[in-house]
């Protein structure tokens, strides 16, 4: 068994030095999120004709014959708007919150409410076009006066719509990130169940 031999300071901070100096080992350069520019305004969103239609997998196929033309129409729309702007939209929020993070939740740091001001001006135009599309949604009642909506979806476009509004409403009362932040998870989760069920393809 050999002898353990003691590792003095000396020899330790010589051995960092050389590793720090050892060609790939310099530091990862910082992670530039925090230093997110201002984005541009979101063009106004306009659908076009589309031959989409919606799906009807168990158990929605037991409420077929409630789902309407207005719902079929409204819920066309809202996956083209989806399509072209969810991922973006997302990506512009998440951004702004890891900023306002970044400095300490200090609205007057930067150009944060320059920032804000794009991101709340594109979540008002975003949940402008799904509102009337959403509420305009059949919502049945269950023998158990539970709400439920035929189509297949229209639950997930529906809430996606409300916490995007909570959201915008953080953003302009200028609250920390923390205070949107359980709205901003259930925008994402309903987003994601969307893009999961492939009601948009």
């Amino acid at each position: 068994m050999g002898i353990r031999k003691a590792v003095t300071p000396a020899a330790l901070a010589a051995v960092v030095t050389a590793a720090l100096w050892m060609p790939g080992a310099a530091a990862d350069p910082p992670d530039p999120v925090g230093d997110e520019p201002i984005p541009p305004l979101l063009p106004v969103f306009v659908p076009s004709p589309s031959d989409w239609e919606p799906k009807y997998p168990i158990p929605y196929d037991q409420t077929r014959n409630l789902v309407t033309d207005a719902d079929i129409n409204a819920e066309r729309e809202m996956c083209q708007w989806y399509n072209a702007q969810y991922d973006t939209l997302l990506t512009q929020i998440d951004r702004f919150n890891i900023k306002l993070i970044s400095r300490n939740g200090n609205w007057d740091a930067d150009d944060l409410v320059a920032h804000a001001t794009v991101v709340v001006s594109n979540i008002d135009q975003s949940t402008g076009f799904l509102a009337p599309r959403t509420t305009a949604l059949t919502q049945t009642r269950t023998f158990a006066g539970d709400n439920y909506f035929p189509l297949y979806q229209g639950e997930s476009f529906f809430l996606m719509w409300q916490h995007l509004f909570n959201v915008g409403n953080g953003l302009r009362a200028r609250k920390p990130a923390w205070f949107s932040g359980p709205s901003m998870q259930r925008f994402k989760l309903w987003g994601s169940r969307i893009h999961r069920s492939h009601v948009c393809d």
